[in-house]
């Protein structure tokens, strides 16, 4: 492999010729082989997006001459488009305030820019830091690239796969809502419901996570941009944060402002907690819906066996025709792997000293990969389980008739000892309600059948 020799503020070092990055990228790759866990392609163009605007920002100043400007854009879309992806080798356990991913950009920018410049016979030359980090730092600019990427994720990933799920949930409540079935408190069997009922609770978990999330993200369209070491803005200039701003807004055709105040803006991470709080509090009811599902569709004989799901591979290398709830497992294991994440964000964000949180990368890795297993896992839940989901009428008709909690409908016309007495009766000696009520004397036939109806049990009385 050939290689070129790169410069930095400590000396000389090898790089890898056919790559783009330079010096500082070079010796991070070489100091920090930690694990396996990349910088998200995400946050790689989230810094594309910002170096963009702020090179048209710096031009549109009279900062820098519309040349350096203008390659460094071009430079910045391949980056934004995935073109240059093997050029950002960099892992998450590094500095923790991400500067050398920061410069891993800066010197991919600086020196593809460079080649766009050698292509139109120009000699003049950018600079990582000179240029393409003009009025900037990794210190404003770490977290205005994770705000980046953690919105586009939100709203492009995460809420289109929330409300297809929640729609799915709607239309099944609907299509199933004549259907009578036993209802379960603490796992035993309670007074009946319908299954559209039942499905109308998951339908109404995602619509109101939807509105968490919906109200929680805005947290983060507030930018520390240009902000740069302290938040003093040293080094910028009037109006460079807000022009910069509104081309990232442009760009992402998302919303995003200056922060209000920068000095908070670079050191906490509060506004990263609460959105991701939001996105445990959707996992959390994804865990019960799955685990609903699932012991619904328990069996196919020797379990609850109430739903019909989809089969859609083999379930066991030793057991012919078994067949399992792959997709709420799935969806189990990213949700438990959200509420971690969580944990370790809330975390890595109280570790805000002084003016910088140095805890940035693994702040940024979790929550854009929490945004990616929720988007993921709920896509893959509805398109390969939820749309398929079928009742089992004839399992559902013989827990209906079965179950010996109807006989709550008896309270206000027997009381309740008499009520528990029929169901002792009928649970200890085998027999229906209906046939402990009578022998006990305490209703005839016809008042049985009146009052004992589980389609009115689904339902508060009219009078």
């Amino acid at each position: 492999m050939k290689n070129r020799i790169e410069h930095d503020t400590l000396g000389e070092i090898s790089v890898p010729a056919d790559k783009l990055w330079g010096a500082q990228t070079q010796r991070s790759s070489e100091n920090f082989k930690i694990g396996t866990e990349k910088m998200p392609d995400s946050i790689i163009r989230g810094f594309a997006i910002l170096k963009k605007s702020a090179a048209l920002a710096n031009q549109d100043m009279g900062h820098l001459s519309e040349e350096k400007a203008q390659a460094i854009a071009q430079a910045a879309d391949e980056i934004i488009e995935g073109i240059l992806n093997e050029h950002f080798p960099l892992l998450v356990w590094q500095t923790g305030s991400g500067t050398q991913s920061h410069m891993n950009i800066n010197e991919v920018l600086a020196n593809k820019g460079n080649q766009i410049l050698e292509e139109k016979g120009r000699e003049i030359r950018i600079h990582p830091n000179d240029d393409v980090n003009l009025s900037q730092s990794s210190n404003c600019n770490m977290p205005t690239a994770i705000h980046i990427a953690a919105v586009t994720a939100i709203e492009d990933e995460v809420l289109p796969a929330l409300v297809k799920l929640k729609n799915t949930f709607y239309e099944k409540s609907q299509e199933f809502n004549h259907v009578i079935k036993v209802g379960r408190t603490h796992l035993q069997d309670a007074v009946p419901l319908t299954m559209g009922q039942e499905i109308s609770g998951w339908h109404r978990m995602l619509e109101k996570t939807e509105m968490m999330i919906r109200e929680s993200y805005q947290k983060m369209q507030e930018l520390a941009f240009a902000g740069t070491a302290v938040g003093t803005g040293l080094n910028t200039y009037a109006g460079f944060a807000e022009n910069a701003v509104e081309k990232i807004s442009s760009f992402t055709g998302k919303t995003f402002i200056p922060a209000r105040n920068k000095f908070h803006a670079l050191t906490s991470y509060d506004g990263i907690v609460y959105t991701h709080g939001a996105l445990k509090a959707l996992s959390a009811d994804l865990m019960k819906i799955a685990n609903d599902v699932r012991w619904l569709a328990s069996g196919p004989r020797s379990g609850i066996g109430e739903i019909i799901i989809p089969s859609n591979e083999p379930g066991s290398s030793m057991m012919p025709g078994k067949v399992n709830p792959t997709q709420c497992e799935a969806l189990t294991m990213v949700t438990t792997q959200v509420m971690g994440n969580d944990l370790t964000i809330g975390l890595a964000a109280s570790q805000g000293n002084f003016q910088v949180n140095v805890f940035k990368p693994v702040i940024a890795y979790n929550f854009i990969q929490s945004a990616r297993l929720l988007a993921d896992g709920m896509t893959s839940f509805n398109d390969n389980c939820a749309v398929g989901i079928k009742p089992n009428h004839e399992v559902i008709e013989k827990n209906l008739e079965n179950s010996l909690m109807l006989v709550t409908a008896l309270n206000p016309h027997i009381g309740y000892e008499n009520a528990a007495k029929i169901a002792k009766k009928a649970h200890e000696e085998d027999l229906t309600l209906k046939r402990s009520a009578l022998e006990m004397g305490l209703l005839t036939e016809e008042e049985f059948n009146e009052i004992v109806n589980p389609a009115k049990m689904t339902q508060p009385k009219t009078n």
